[in-house]
């Protein structure tokens, strides 16, 4: 907080005189902010006195002027320049105490920066969409045009909710298949359009990789409404180009992400280190991306198959000439739905053994790390268990190199024979440990592993058990 006194005088009268005479003092605490960017702006505050000031309007830097700060001196002067200057110092310095400076300014702050952030691109004036048409002889009327949605829902007798689900500035919406009384919305991922009995409005999307798919599926689109020798109407024409572009879509996919992880997992049969295993788990995160993508395409398709009214809505053309189709007269499209649905799942499918495959390498190269792990904490435990013989070795010699007559300095075999008692109990007590240490490794499944059948070296046969009155 900075407290900002003003004092205003009528004439070049000294600040202590004034302040008992002519001036009239109030107080402007400026907060959530560290610096005073306060030069060149008016005064918002009013004087409430009995008689207006003529300079109670102009800028803070005509008049005298009196900040206070904790801890830094005032101007000794209160003219403009010298005064701007001493601000500049005072907005430079930074505040010492935290307290000067709350936490809640720095969150509020942030707060309106991801708000902002979150409403960019949404506010009520842009209602328009952009769309490329397509005429009942698949020719291209419009490309790329605008349209206010209000006018799409009045001409094409949609919601605005509908619209909202298809709606390019919002990405990754999950797949949708909507039936109206005179379209079909379909929103399947790089594909958003409006299907009716005679047109075909495909909405824009944005991306490099999205337009590129968006120009081969066009180029499709065209070819396909243009065939009219096999008798399908229109609007099947155009869902069938619709799931065929998602169905190559999701296959290129599919096999570009196999042949990553296929030659990823062949790397790592060779050879296990951190940048190849880095690479693994960064693939697996897109395969899961890309079967999580899959399973609610086939979710979408599944959905419409379940519900026998929208399948005999789907049939426009009829309802446009008036013959509406019954419930259960949808053979046609259901057909032609059922078979992108098997084909998707089979998509899925290869997708889960992908992922399973993944996830068991990714099991494997732990459990060879573990033991790789184990392998050495063994080694660094049979050296210590050395370690420890050589130790109990030099125990003897240390007991010699003492100053104490022993009477065994001038036996003539003394020296050999506890030369060899030191190695015999250095290599004893390292035998002992190593055994101990190889007992405890052994782990078996079963909880009684550790216990074996003893064998007796002296018995030349075997003994048998009395059963039932026999010798087994």
């Amino acid at each position: 907080m900075y407290t900002l006194t003003w004092r205003l005088a009528q004439g070049h009268v000294a600040p202590t005189t004034a302040c008992n005479t002519h001036m009239r003092a109030f107080t402007l605490r400026l907060a959530a902010r560290p610096t005073l960017h306060m030069q060149r702006r008016t005064c918002l505050a009013a004087l409430h006195t009995s008689r207006p000031h003529p300079t109670a309007s102009r800028c803070l830097f005509s008049t005298g002027v009196c900040i206070s700060r904790p801890g830094l001196p005032l101007p000794c002067t209160f003219g403009s320049r010298q005064f701007s200057s001493w601000l500049q110092r005072l907005s430079q310095r930074r505040p010492s105490d935290p307290l000067d400076e709350p936490s809640d300014v720095h969150e509020e702050a942030a707060k309106i920066a991801v708000l902002e952030k979150a409403m960019k691109g949404r506010q009520p004036a842009e209602l328009m969409l952009r769309c490329t048409i397509l005429d009942a002889e698949g020719n291209v009327k419009t490309i790329s045009g605008q349209f206010r949605k209000a006018d799409l829902c009045s001409e094409h007798r949609l919601n605005p909710r509908d619209l909202r689900k298809i709606d390019s500035r919002i990405p990754n919406l999950v797949p949708t298949i909507l039936v109206r009384k005179e379209a079909i919305l379909v929103n399947i991922l790089h594909i958003r359009a409006l299907v009716k009995a005679d047109t075909v409005i495909l909405f824009d999307t944005y991306g490099s990789a999205d337009s590129r798919l968006h120009s081969v599926f066009l180029y499709h689109l065209e070819h396909n409404l243009r065939a009219k020798t096999s008798g399908t109407p229109y609007e099947f024409r155009a869902l069938e180009s619709i799931l065929l572009s998602v169905q190559s879509a999701l296959e290129a996919e599919m096999v570009f992400i196999r042949n990553l992880v296929g030659g990823l997992l062949a790397e790592l049969e060779d050879d296990i280190d951190h940048d190849r295993f880095k690479r693994l788990l960064h693939y697996s995160r897109r395969l899961a991306s890309f079967q999580s993508r899959a399973k609610l395409v086939q979710e979408s398709l599944e959905e419409v198959l379940e519900q026998d009214d929208d399948l005999a809505a789907m049939y426009l053309t009829d309802k446009k000439n008036g013959v509406p189709r019954k419930l259960d007269d949808h053979e046609d499209v259901e057909v032609l739905l059922e078979s992108f649905a098997k084909q998707v799942e089979e998509i899925v499918n290869e997708a889960e053994n992908i992922q399973s495959n993944v996830q068991s390498t990714q099991e494997i190269v732990e459990l060879i790390l573990d033991s790789n792990r184990n392998a050495l904490l063994a080694l660094d435990l049979k050296v210590s268990i050395l370690t420890m013989g050589i130790g109990v070795g030099t125990l003897v010699a240390g007991v010699f190199g003492m100053n104490l007559r022993s009477h065994l300095e001038e036996h003539e075999f003394a020296f050999y024979a506890m030369t060899a008692t030191a190695f015999a109990v250095s290599l004893g007590a390292a035998w002992i440990g190593v055994r101990r240490l190889s007992r405890i490794r052994k782990v078996g499944l079963s909880s009684n592993s550790r216990k074996r059948p003893v064998k007796h070296a002296w018995t030349l046969f075997s003994l048998r058990a009395r059963r039932y009155g026999q010798w087994s």
